[in-house]
């Protein structure tokens, strides 16, 4: 298998970014695994969200291709709870394009994601992932992230409640 490095590279997100970050998300929607939310959102909605993160402190990165500079995943922290004593503790979200899944970029990011964690000031990265979503659960605890609470039946997909499992890692 090719190197990752040599074939994606990880940069900050772009304002001109954002139409592609939110096709990727909007392509999740369907599945009714990877987010809560019901209908597509518009990129205008999305803007005060992506005007809210910084390189320096609450990054967006995206995922390219090298050869085509094709955006094919990106990873978001996100602040915790917005308090002040919370601010060493960031969430993080991945979204994967459908056409570049299984292929290693949710292990590519969340190694990347781990190791920036002192540069960006945190010791705690945690994630908010339902109970059926089993790939992103795995994920996680590959990186020993560990199951810190449960949430049952907080969320209605279709008519059918579902748990929310909150994950964490200490980041030492």
């Amino acid at each position: 298998m090719t190197d990752i490095n040599q074939t994606y590279e990880i940069r900050d997100a772009a304002e001109r970014d954002l139409d592609r970050i939110v096709e990727i998300y909007n392509s999740t929607i369907a599945g009714r695994v990877v987010t809560a939310d019901l209908e597509p959102v518009s990129v205008e909605s999305k803007r005060a969200w992506f005007n809210a993160h910084s390189p320096e402190e609450r990054p967006i990165w995206v995922v390219r291709r090298r050869e085509d500079g094709e955006i094919a995943a990106w990873l978001s922290f996100q602040s915790f709870y917005g308090r002040a004593a919370y601010q060493a503790t960031a969430e993080i979200s991945i979204y994967i394009a459908e056409e570049y899944r299984s292929q290693g970029l949710g292990s590519y990011l969340i190694e990347k994601a781990i190791e920036a964690c002192p540069r960006l000031g945190l010791t705690t990265l945690v994630g908010f992932i339902f109970g059926h979503n089993r790939p992103s659960l795995a994920l996680l605890e590959k990186f020993g992230f560990q199951r810190w609470g449960l949430l049952p039946r907080v969320a209605v997909l279709d008519g059918v409640e579902r748990d929310l499992v909150i994950a964490g890692l200490r980041v030492t």
